[in-house]
Parts: C-alpha cells; structure tokens; sequence
C-alpha cells in the first residue's frame, strides 16, 4: 500500500473520450486555453482554504486514560473527531515552538 495523505475523491474511469480531451488540454499552453466565459474573482472573503483536503485516517490502538476518553465521550457524537483535533493542536503548537 502507497503512504498517501489525502483520500481519493473519484475513483470512476474517465471515458476515452473525455481522458483524450483532458490530455489535449495538459498539454495545450496556458495562453491558448480560452477563459474568457470563465467570471473573475474579486471577492475572496468568503473562501475557504482546504475544504476538501481530508488526511488518511489510519487504525491503531491506543491506551489512553479512562477519565479522558469518559470526559470527551460526554462531549457526544464525534468524540474522536475532538480527540484528534486536540492532538493536532498540541502537534502544530509544539512544532511552532521547536521551529
């Protein structure tokens, strides 16, 4: 298995068809490609940066202590979900501190 970090989002075959004219397109410079019904964007104050990118989740076990997994499964649905953001916090907090 390849270590990836982001799922896959369409895993269908793209038709002969469509796969020739996207190649047709990858290989065409960027000045040829006609934009012109393509709307420019000038507000960005509504964007969000990365909605789709979702890391590779992987299984392990794990011994943690039984007050803390008591107290974020009282938070409800998702607890895990909250564990793991609260690792990644912990994560990106230090790593700005050792950088």
């Amino acid at each position: 298995m390849r270590d990836e970090t982001m799922k896959r989002g369409n895993l269908e075959q793209l038709t002969p068809e469509l796969q020739a004219e996207l190649d047709a397109l990858a290989a065409m410079p960027e000045s040829e490609i006609d934009t012109t019904e393509m709307p420019a964007i000038t507000d960005w104050s509504h964007a969000v940066r990365g909605p789709f990118y979702r890391p590779i989740k992987r299984p392990m076990s794990l011994r943690v202590d039984a007050d803390i997994i008591d107290w974020f499964q009282r938070q409800g649905q998702g607890y895990q979900t909250r564990m793991n953001s609260a690792l990644r916090e912990y994560v990106e907090r230090h790593r700005k501190a050792s950088a």
